[in-house]
């Protein structure tokens, strides 16, 4: 299955206008607006999702097919300040790291459901605030 396909919902998206979502639009074609299953919260400046069984909750953001996967996802691996090859730890980051990187189904209208990276908030959302929208405005 092709590891090509990213999800983003945050600092990345068209709308907020980053230098690094314009880095990624540079290197990556949009596929679309896309939506996960998950819930939002506001970390800071920038939002974290967590994957959710419920199907009331959803985060919307937009899928990008990455012209270079291996190299792209250095860059946006070191940007969600992942730690890189950590060795023992079953998901390949550090255990204080905030994000990691795994596969998830993205519904999207261009493409319909289909497996894509996304970068999953690692710690306890308790009190975070719930952007209960699934949509980040920044």
């Amino acid at each position: 299955m092709p590891a090509d396909l990213l999800f983003v919902y945050g600092s990345l998206i068209t709308a907020i206008g980053h230098p690094m979502g314009e880095r990624l639009r540079r290197e990556a074609a949009l596929v679309g607006p896309g939506r996960v299953q998950g819930r939002m919260y506001r970390v800071s400046w920038y939002p974290g999702v967590v994957l959710s069984d419920a199907a009331e909750d959803g985060v919307e953001g937009e899928l990008y097919r990455l012209r270079t996967p291996a190299a792209t996802l250095v860059w946006l691996d070191a940007y969600e300040s992942i730690t890189p090859g950590v060795a023992g730890q079953p998901s390949g980051v550090a255990a204080n790291d905030e994000y990691e990187r795994r596969r998830v189904t993205v519904q999207c209208k261009a493409a319909g459901a289909c497996d894509a990276w996304i970068y999953l908030y690692r710690r306890a959302p308790d009190d975070l605030e719930r952007i209960t929208s699934g949509r980040w405005q920044g």
